[in-house]
Parts: C-alpha cells; sequence; structure tokens
C-alpha cells in the first residue's frame, strides 16, 4: 500500500487518470460526429459523470502532495464514478426493460445555472433514443460498457483511498 499512497501523490497518478478520461470523452465524440450515433439524454448524463472524473483529475494534477487538493480530486473521483454507475445501470434498465412508465427524459436537464446544452451543444445536446441499442461490442451495449468502466474508476479509486490510510504505517 506504501507504494500506491506515494504514487498518489505524484502527477503521474493524477495525469494517468486524466488521460483515461480524455480517451473515452473523445470516443464519445467520435461515436456522436463521426459515426453519426446520436446521444441520449443518459448519453449526456454519463458524459458529465466522465468529465467530473475528469475534473477531479485535474485536481489532484495540481497539487497532489497536497493534502487537501488530493483529496478534494478523491472525493470528486468517487462522487462522480459513483454517479456514473448510477447513470449507466439506469440507462441499461432502459435499454434492456422498457416499460412505457420507465423512460428517460426528452431533453436534458441542466441547471439554470450551467445550461451545458446551450453552452457547448456539441457536446451536450441530446437527440438519439435511451432505449435503443446503436452500438454493440463483444456482445455489451454502450451504457453496459460504462456500468463497467465508471465501475473500474470506483474500483481504482477505492483502492487509493484505503492506500491513503494504509500507506502511511511503517
Amino acid at each position: 500500500m506504501q507504494v500506491l499512497n506515494s504514487f498518489s501523490k505524484t502527477r503521474l497518478a493524477w495525469l494517468l487518470l486524466l488521460l483515461s478520461i480524455i480517451f473515452f470523452e473523445s470516443s464519445a465524440l467520435f461515436f456522436e460526429h463521426v459515426m453519426k450515433l446520436a446521444p441520449c439524454v443518459m448519453c449526456v448524463y454519463e458524459r458529465v459523470a466522465m468529465m467530473g472524473i475528469g475534473i477531479a483529475a485535474l485536481i489532484g494534477l495540481l497539487a497532489p502532495r497536497n493534502g487537501v487538493l488530493r483529496w478534494l480530486g478523491l472525493a470528486g473521483w468517487g462522487f462522480s464514478a459513483y454517479r456514473g454507475v448510477e447513470l449507466a445501470y439506469q440507462h441499461v434498465g432502459f435499454q434492456f426493460n422498457s416499460s412505457p412508465f420507465a423512460t428517460c427524459d426528452l431533453f436534458v436537464q441542466f441547471p439554470s445555472w450551467a445550461p451545458l446544452n446551450h453552452w457547448i451543444p456539441w457536446m451536450f445536446e441530446a437527440y438519439g433514443d435511451c432505449a435503443k441499442v446503436v452500438w454493440t461490442f463483444l456482445d455489451l451495449s454502450m451504457p453496459q460498457w460504462l456500468v463497467i468502466i465508471f465501475s473500474a474508476n470506483l474500483v481504482v479509486w477505492a483502492v487509493m483511498v484505503i492506500a491513503q490510510f494504509l500507506g502511511n504505517k511503517r
């Protein structure tokens, strides 16, 4: 655990997290703008959760040896990954347990102080159907992969948090 504790205090650790998020966000934009797959409301919310992890990585990257910033980064990472799992799991439900009573919104709902779909519509505007499976890889839909990706983030996050406590022991 000492190794992970030390690693969490390096810029490389936070940079690797940020690069993974840039990869996933770039993939989402590739699917939308190159492959012409329409993002749905849940897709956009999942993007926001992924961006939350990216912002947390940036916070940790600023000064990873500073305990306050490192813990802020860890808190943001954990919260965003957890919300991502929730959103992706709900999205899977819309796709595979369809019900006329359980559907996603027609339009994204952002707070009035941060209307991301108006500020950056090419990234945050939704015009797809949440229940429609538009892409699969190894027989898993995109939201199923997101459950795996966000869950993996939660596992790595949990190990890093535990390392904060156990890694200081000598």
